[in-house]
Protein backbone atom coordinates (compact mmCIF):
# COMPACT_ATOMS: atom_id res chain seq x y z
CA UNK A 1 0.00 0.00 0.00
CA UNK A 2 1.34 3.45 -0.66
CA UNK A 3 1.59 4.71 2.88
CA UNK A 4 1.41 8.27 1.87
CA UNK A 5 -2.24 7.64 0.97
CA UNK A 6 -2.82 6.21 4.18
CA UNK A 7 -0.98 9.23 5.79
CA UNK A 8 -3.06 11.47 4.05
CA UNK A 9 -6.75 10.03 4.56
CA UNK A 10 -8.86 11.31 7.79
CA UNK A 11 -9.31 9.45 10.88
CA UNK A 12 -12.65 9.16 9.44
CA UNK A 13 -11.83 6.81 7.09
CA UNK A 14 -9.33 3.63 7.32
CA UNK A 15 -8.29 1.07 4.97
CA UNK A 16 -7.74 -2.63 4.76
CA UNK A 17 -5.85 -4.81 2.46
CA UNK A 18 -7.11 -8.50 1.29
CA UNK A 19 -4.51 -9.60 -1.20
CA UNK A 20 -6.55 -8.01 -4.30
CA UNK A 21 -8.95 -6.55 -2.23
CA UNK A 22 -9.13 -3.12 -0.64
CA UNK A 23 -11.46 -2.41 2.24
CA UNK A 24 -12.44 2.00 2.91
CA UNK A 25 -14.45 2.26 5.74
CA UNK A 26 -16.32 5.01 7.14
CA UNK A 27 -15.52 5.37 10.72
CA UNK A 28 -17.42 8.21 12.06
CA UNK A 29 -20.05 5.80 14.05
CA UNK A 30 -20.88 7.96 17.05
CA UNK A 31 -22.44 10.31 13.80
CA UNK A 32 -24.02 7.32 11.97
CA UNK A 33 -21.04 7.85 9.44
CA UNK A 34 -22.43 11.49 8.21
CA UNK A 35 -19.70 12.80 5.69
CA UNK A 36 -18.62 16.09 6.43
CA UNK A 37 -15.64 17.56 3.96
CA UNK A 38 -12.65 15.80 4.91
CA UNK A 39 -14.47 12.59 4.79
CA UNK A 40 -15.74 13.51 1.11
CA UNK A 41 -11.90 15.00 0.11
CA UNK A 42 -10.39 11.40 1.51
CA UNK A 43 -12.70 9.73 -0.61
CA UNK A 44 -11.93 11.59 -3.66
CA UNK A 45 -8.41 10.81 -2.69
CA UNK A 46 -8.33 7.20 -1.53
CA UNK A 47 -9.71 6.70 -5.37
CA UNK A 48 -7.51 9.13 -7.16
CA UNK A 49 -4.60 7.52 -5.35
CA UNK A 50 -5.55 3.58 -4.69
CA UNK A 51 -3.14 1.24 -3.37
CA UNK A 52 -0.74 -0.63 -5.62
CA UNK A 53 -2.13 -3.87 -6.43
CA UNK A 54 -5.59 -3.57 -5.89
CA UNK A 55 -7.91 -4.88 -8.24
CA UNK A 56 -11.28 -3.95 -6.28
CA UNK A 57 -12.88 -1.91 -3.24
CA UNK A 58 -15.43 -2.80 -0.71
CA UNK A 59 -17.01 0.10 1.04
CA UNK A 60 -17.97 -0.54 4.45
CA UNK A 61 -18.88 1.56 7.77
CA UNK A 62 -18.28 0.79 11.42
CA UNK A 63 -20.96 0.54 13.26
CA UNK A 64 -24.85 0.18 12.59
CA UNK A 65 -25.16 2.76 9.85
CA UNK A 66 -23.69 3.12 6.07
CA UNK A 67 -24.38 6.61 6.15
CA UNK A 68 -26.62 9.70 7.67
CA UNK A 69 -25.90 11.71 4.86
CA UNK A 70 -24.12 15.47 4.98
CA UNK A 71 -23.12 16.22 8.55
CA UNK A 72 -25.51 19.41 8.49
CA UNK A 73 -23.04 21.10 11.20
CA UNK A 74 -20.78 21.39 8.20
CA UNK A 75 -23.39 23.39 6.54
CA UNK A 76 -22.49 26.95 7.85
CA UNK A 77 -23.92 30.07 6.02
CA UNK A 78 -22.83 29.60 2.87
CA UNK A 79 -22.98 32.48 -0.03
CA UNK A 80 -25.27 30.45 -3.21
CA UNK A 81 -21.29 30.71 -4.99
CA UNK A 82 -20.02 28.93 -2.22
CA UNK A 83 -22.44 26.54 -1.67
CA UNK A 84 -22.41 25.38 -5.54
CA UNK A 85 -18.73 25.00 -5.35
CA UNK A 86 -19.15 22.93 -2.04
CA UNK A 87 -21.90 20.57 -3.76
CA UNK A 88 -19.60 20.48 -7.17
CA UNK A 89 -16.42 18.93 -4.36
CA UNK A 90 -19.03 16.21 -3.46
CA UNK A 91 -19.81 15.81 -7.29
CA UNK A 92 -16.15 16.03 -8.18
CA UNK A 93 -14.98 13.24 -5.57
CA UNK A 94 -17.73 10.66 -6.10
CA UNK A 95 -17.15 10.52 -9.91
CA UNK A 96 -13.42 9.37 -8.65
CA UNK A 97 -15.15 6.53 -7.32
CA UNK A 98 -17.89 6.10 -9.90
CA UNK A 99 -15.93 6.61 -12.81
CA UNK A 100 -12.61 5.50 -11.64
CA UNK A 101 -10.81 1.92 -12.71
CA UNK A 102 -11.46 -0.01 -9.71
CA UNK A 103 -14.95 -1.57 -9.00
CA UNK A 104 -16.44 -0.73 -5.86
CA UNK A 105 -18.79 -3.06 -3.80
CA UNK A 106 -21.12 -1.08 -1.12
CA UNK A 107 -22.05 -2.78 2.56
CA UNK A 108 -25.29 -1.13 3.21
CA UNK A 109 -26.48 -1.23 6.53
CA UNK A 110 -29.06 1.07 9.08
CA UNK A 111 -29.14 4.34 7.27
CA UNK A 112 -28.48 4.58 4.19
CA UNK A 113 -30.12 8.43 3.88
CA UNK A 114 -29.42 11.69 1.84
CA UNK A 115 -25.60 11.75 0.91
CA UNK A 116 -25.36 8.27 2.20
CA UNK A 117 -27.40 7.35 -0.60
CA UNK A 118 -26.02 9.75 -2.86
CA UNK A 119 -22.54 7.69 -2.26
CA UNK A 120 -23.95 4.03 -2.01
CA UNK A 121 -25.39 5.20 -5.70
CA UNK A 122 -21.88 5.69 -6.82
CA UNK A 123 -21.06 2.43 -6.22
CA UNK A 124 -21.00 -0.45 -8.81
CA UNK A 125 -22.05 -3.08 -6.72
CA UNK A 126 -24.17 -2.79 -3.71
CA UNK A 127 -25.46 -5.36 -1.03
CA UNK A 128 -27.88 -4.36 1.78
CA UNK A 129 -28.12 -6.24 4.81
CA UNK A 130 -31.88 -6.64 6.50
CA UNK A 131 -31.43 -3.56 8.72
CA UNK A 132 -30.91 -1.47 5.97
CA UNK A 133 -33.21 1.68 5.14
CA UNK A 134 -33.52 4.48 2.64
CA UNK A 135 -34.35 8.15 2.68
CA UNK A 136 -33.60 11.33 1.20
CA UNK A 137 -35.18 13.45 3.81
CA UNK A 138 -33.47 17.32 2.14
CA UNK A 139 -37.03 18.24 1.39
CA UNK A 140 -38.32 18.19 5.02
CA UNK A 141 -34.81 20.25 5.96
CA UNK A 142 -35.70 23.03 3.37
CA UNK A 143 -32.53 21.71 1.18
CA UNK A 144 -32.31 19.39 -1.90
CA UNK A 145 -29.89 16.78 -2.87
CA UNK A 146 -26.09 18.28 -4.06
CA UNK A 147 -24.27 15.40 -3.88
CA UNK A 148 -25.33 13.47 -7.42
CA UNK A 149 -28.33 12.10 -6.25
CA UNK A 150 -30.82 13.68 -8.95
CA UNK A 151 -28.30 11.87 -11.44
CA UNK A 152 -27.90 8.67 -9.87
CA UNK A 153 -31.00 7.95 -7.57
CA UNK A 154 -33.35 8.21 -10.60
CA UNK A 155 -31.62 6.04 -13.10
CA UNK A 156 -32.14 3.34 -10.25
CA UNK A 157 -35.27 3.72 -9.10
CA UNK A 158 -37.30 5.89 -11.80
CA UNK A 159 -37.79 10.04 -11.09
CA UNK A 160 -41.40 9.19 -10.29
CA UNK A 161 -39.66 7.18 -7.22
CA UNK A 162 -37.50 9.69 -5.97
CA UNK A 163 -40.38 12.80 -6.52
CA UNK A 164 -42.07 10.90 -4.06
CA UNK A 165 -39.25 9.82 -1.31
CA UNK A 166 -38.51 13.96 -1.08
CA UNK A 167 -41.78 14.92 -1.79
CA UNK A 168 -43.05 12.78 1.45
CA UNK A 169 -39.97 11.70 3.10
CA UNK A 170 -40.66 8.34 2.86
CA UNK A 171 -38.51 5.78 4.22
CA UNK A 172 -37.84 2.60 2.47
CA UNK A 173 -36.83 -0.33 4.22
CA UNK A 174 -34.46 -3.17 2.69
CA UNK A 175 -36.65 -5.46 0.57
CA UNK A 176 -38.73 -2.14 -1.14
CA UNK A 177 -35.30 -0.83 -1.69
CA UNK A 178 -33.94 -4.12 -3.18
CA UNK A 179 -37.29 -4.28 -5.07
CA UNK A 180 -36.61 -1.21 -6.62
CA UNK A 181 -33.21 -1.81 -7.46
CA UNK A 182 -31.36 0.30 -4.70
CA UNK A 183 -29.21 -3.06 -3.91
CA UNK A 184 -28.13 -5.85 -6.25
CA UNK A 185 -27.98 -8.78 -3.25
CA UNK A 186 -29.65 -8.80 0.04
CA UNK A 187 -27.43 -10.12 2.81
CA UNK A 188 -28.59 -11.14 7.14
CA UNK A 189 -27.17 -9.20 10.02
CA UNK A 190 -23.41 -8.67 9.77
CA UNK A 191 -23.25 -10.96 6.67
CA UNK A 192 -22.63 -7.94 4.36
CA UNK A 193 -19.18 -7.62 4.62
CA UNK A 194 -18.26 -11.14 4.02
CA UNK A 195 -20.52 -10.87 0.88
CA UNK A 196 -19.13 -7.47 -0.89
CA UNK A 197 -15.75 -9.52 0.00
CA UNK A 198 -16.66 -12.62 -1.97
CA UNK A 199 -18.23 -10.57 -4.93
CA UNK A 200 -15.16 -7.97 -4.98
CA UNK A 201 -12.75 -11.13 -5.13
CA UNK A 202 -14.70 -12.43 -7.88
CA UNK A 203 -14.35 -9.06 -9.81
CA UNK A 204 -10.92 -8.88 -9.10
CA UNK A 205 -10.48 -11.76 -11.19
CA UNK A 206 -11.90 -10.55 -14.29
CA UNK A 207 -9.10 -8.88 -16.71
CA UNK A 208 -8.24 -5.19 -16.15
CA UNK A 209 -9.32 -3.77 -19.21
CA UNK A 210 -12.78 -5.61 -18.79
CA UNK A 211 -13.72 -3.94 -15.85
CA UNK A 212 -12.08 -0.43 -16.72
CA UNK A 213 -14.68 -1.00 -19.85
CA UNK A 214 -17.76 -1.83 -17.79
CA UNK A 215 -17.43 0.82 -15.50
CA UNK A 216 -16.25 3.83 -17.89
CA UNK A 217 -17.35 2.64 -21.65
CA UNK A 218 -21.00 0.70 -20.66
CA UNK A 219 -22.67 3.93 -19.10
CA UNK A 220 -21.73 6.29 -21.38
CA UNK A 221 -22.80 3.70 -24.48
CA UNK A 222 -25.94 3.00 -22.44
CA UNK A 223 -26.73 6.92 -22.41
CA UNK A 224 -25.52 7.76 -26.68
CA UNK A 225 -27.93 7.38 -28.90
CA UNK A 226 -28.37 3.45 -30.78
CA UNK A 227 -26.16 4.11 -33.94
CA UNK A 228 -23.51 5.82 -31.69
CA UNK A 229 -24.00 2.78 -28.87
CA UNK A 230 -23.19 0.18 -31.79
CA UNK A 231 -20.08 1.98 -33.06
CA UNK A 232 -18.25 2.62 -29.98
CA UNK A 233 -19.33 -1.08 -28.40
CA UNK A 234 -17.54 -2.93 -31.47
CA UNK A 235 -14.50 -0.26 -30.49
CA UNK A 236 -14.71 -1.34 -27.00
CA UNK A 237 -15.27 -5.14 -27.47
CA UNK A 238 -12.38 -5.03 -30.28
CA UNK A 239 -9.72 -3.21 -27.70
CA UNK A 240 -10.76 -5.96 -24.97
CA UNK A 241 -10.59 -9.19 -27.06
CA UNK A 242 -7.20 -8.08 -28.72
CA UNK A 243 -5.30 -7.73 -25.36
CA UNK A 244 -3.03 -10.22 -24.76
CA UNK A 245 -5.07 -11.51 -21.21
CA UNK A 246 -8.03 -11.91 -23.51
CA UNK A 247 -6.68 -13.89 -26.01
CA UNK A 248 -5.15 -16.12 -23.23
CA UNK A 249 -8.25 -16.84 -21.30
CA UNK A 250 -10.18 -17.78 -24.36
CA UNK A 251 -7.05 -20.45 -25.24
CA UNK A 252 -7.55 -21.58 -21.47
CA UNK A 253 -11.67 -22.07 -22.22
CA UNK A 254 -11.17 -23.59 -25.61
CA UNK A 255 -8.89 -25.91 -24.07
CA UNK A 256 -11.05 -27.13 -21.58
CA UNK A 257 -8.67 -25.35 -18.81
CA UNK A 258 -11.72 -22.64 -18.24
CA UNK A 259 -14.42 -22.84 -16.12
CA UNK A 260 -18.61 -23.18 -18.03
CA UNK A 261 -21.30 -20.89 -17.02
CA UNK A 262 -23.75 -23.16 -14.67
CA UNK A 263 -26.63 -22.27 -12.19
Amino acid sequence: MNPAVVQSLPESLTVELDDEVAVLRLSRPRKRNALDDATVLGIEEFFARPPEGVRAVVLDAEGDHFCAGLDLSELGDRDVVAAMEHSRMWHRAFARLAEGRLPVVSVLKGAVVGGGLELASATHLRVAEDSTFYALPEGQHGLFVGGGGSVRVPRLVGVHRMTDMMLTGRVLDADEGHALGLSHYRAGPGEGLARACELARTVAGNSAITNVAVLQALPRIAEASPDHGFMMESLVAAVASSSAEAQERMRAFLDGRGGKVRR
